[in-house]
């Protein structure tokens, strides 16, 4: 169907739907005209009136058909007109559409020559190099056949030639290959072995120097005084009368005050002096200072007692806290429990090795704290392992365990960091240290114990641990002789060179220095030096 049929049958349905509306009109009007004519006649009672409106009625129905008539008349001929007026337009419109067609049909059909000229000329080009490629092709593969017929010839030729060698060498390939690579091994072997150990003693060498000159300035930047004290306390007296004072009628106050304190009072023939004895230096502090107070104050009976070992208790309670303050604020650390804090501050009263512990532990935080400057390391982290890894010693004497597993429960009680832990754990050697930090905790504490002046002992306990040493040696077997010489700081072990040769030596002196770890308390370290010794005696006659 074109667009000239479809324009026709559009136009010839507006037509028709014209004729309808007029046709509906004129129903109306006669409708309306007739309702008209009701009301006329109901108005209109008499027959006259009737007639009349009869008359007037078909006047009006009348003129209304001859309108209608005309209206429809006029409509027909409208419609006639708009067809053909609608007929010349879908003509012109359909030769317009006919021309754009015809046009862009030209246009379409020049562009497909075009592209068909262009895809046979890159068609033409293809083949073109397509030959080009072949040629090539077949110009390597002649050239690859001459190069396999060279390199069969070179191998027959090679293996002509290794043939003569191996008849002139009278060795075949293998076995000079073997031989070549071990004389390069061998070569190589030795001058590696040069090079590392020349490495090895370069790198010693300088681990030597910076190790001394950071132990060095560290000890430099720190010192500390030192103050030996024993498990016992003196107290002086005006005169020997306030001994029976203190003792009291039938012992009541030496009892009363022994029971305050938990300290031992020991009054002898010593003139003037009352000894106080009593592990626990928090509470014997407690108890000298209250008898100090009631001799000053010459009032001495139970319930004066209990008063005044009440009010030291609180004053010590009180200096407690306050070492403890001061000696976190001196290592400049921060965030730290209150019930560490107060811990490090019980320190002040605890010794070891006739070394104090709180002032062990301050003088420990300064050195890994320097040491770790030194070596660019985290310097709050080391001071605050420092001042923690003897915690335990705080309470060590009040429950089970070695100060080091009591003052890593108490690090992980009160929520320290994990590596903070480990450094307590480790600066014996009990376990393994995780950080450079922790390895400097225990190269500290060695400082701060082994300085000469820190620690002591009484002399049974010396010679107790000398003996020890010398058993501990003496009971491995093959061992002739030991010597514990240098203070104790070494021990010299004489092996019977028949049982003990160079290599098991080696590992004798090792396994002692591990027994004495395990067996023997001792400040600082002992050196294990075993001698190995064979001589040959003969006399001339």
């Amino acid at each position: 169907m074109n667009y000239l049929t479809a324009s026709v049958l559009f136009l010839a349905g507006t037509v028709d739907l014209a004729t309808y509306i007029i046709s509906m009109i004129v129903v109306v009007l006669v409708a309306v005209i007739g309702a008209f004519v009701f009301i006329v006649l109901y108005k209109k009672r008499t027959e006259k009136e009737v007639g009349s409106a009869k008359q007037q009625v078909e006047k009006i129905l009348n003129e209304a058909k001859a309108e209608a008539e005309r209206i429809i008349a006029q409509g027909r001929e409208e419609s006639k007109r708009a067809l053909k007026e609608a007929l010349l337009e879908a003509k012109e419109q359909d030769l317009k559409l006919r021309n754009e067609f015809d046009r862009e049909t030209k246009e379409k059909r020049a562009e497909l020559q075009r592209m068909e000229q262009r895809l046979t000329q890159k068609e033409d080009s293809l083949d073109k190099k397509l030959e080009a490629l072949e040629a090539q092709k077949q110009n390597l593969a002649r050239q690859e056949e001459e190069v396999k017929a060279l390199q069969a010839k070179l191998n027959s030729q090679h293996e002509l030639m290794i043939q003569e060698l191996e008849k002139v060498a009278q060795l075949t390939k293998d076995e000079a290959r073997k031989i070549l690579m071990e004389e390069i091994l061998d070569s190589v072997r030795h001058d590696v072995a040069i090079q590392v150990r020349n490495m090895e003693q370069q790198a010693r060498d300088e681990a030597d120097m910076n190790a001394k000159k950071i132990i060095s300035l560290a000890i430099q930047k720190c010192a500390a005084d030192q103050a030996s004290e024993l498990t016992v306390s003196v107290v002086p007296l005006p005169n020997d009368d306030m001994k029976a004072r203190i003792i009291g009628r039938e012992g009541r106050n030496i009892r009363a005050l022994e029971n305050a304190t938990g300290i031992e009072l020991i009054i002898d023939d010593t003139p003037e002096v009352v000894i106080l004895s009593g592990f626990d230096p928090v509470r014997r502090e407690i108890a000298r200072l209250s008898l100090e107070k009631l001799i000053a104050d010459g009032r001495i009976h139970p319930a004066r007692i209990e008063e005044t070992v009440d009010k030291v208790t609180r004053e010590i309670d009180l200096q407690i806290k306050e070492a403890g303050e001061a000696a976190v604020f001196e290592a400049g650390i921060f965030g730290l429990h209150p019930e560490l804090i107060k811990l490090i501050g019980r320190l002040k009263f605890r010794t070891s090795y006739g070394q104090n512990v709180y002032k062990h532990s301050m003088e420990v935080a300064m050195l890994a704290g320097q040491m770790a400057a030194e070596l660019g390391l985290d310097v709050t982290f080391a001071k605050r392992a420092g001042l923690l890894h003897d915690i335990g010693k705080a309470v060590d004497q009040e429950q089970e365990g070695t100060h080091i597993q009591i003052g890593a429960d108490l690090a992980k009680k009160y929520k320290e960091n994990a590596n903070i832990v480990n450094a307590i754990m480790a600066h014996h050697g009990d376990v393994e240290p995780k950080t450079i930090e922790a390895v400097l905790i225990q190269a500290a504490d060695a400082i701060s114990g082994a300085r000469p002046g820190a620690r002591r002992e009484t002399g049974s306990n010396y010679v107790k641990r000398l003996e020890r040493l010398e058993s501990i040696a003496s009971s491995f077997p093959g061992v002739e002789k030991s010597y514990a010489i240098q203070a104790g700081r070494e021990i010299r072990v004489m092996v019977k060179p028949d049982q003990v040769d160079d290599a098991q030596a080696l590992f004798l002196a090792k396994d002692i220095a591990k027994k004495i770890e395990t067996e023997l308390e001792y400040p600082g370290q002992i050196k294990v030096n075993v001698i190995r010794e064979f001589r040959s005696v003969e006399y001339a006659k």
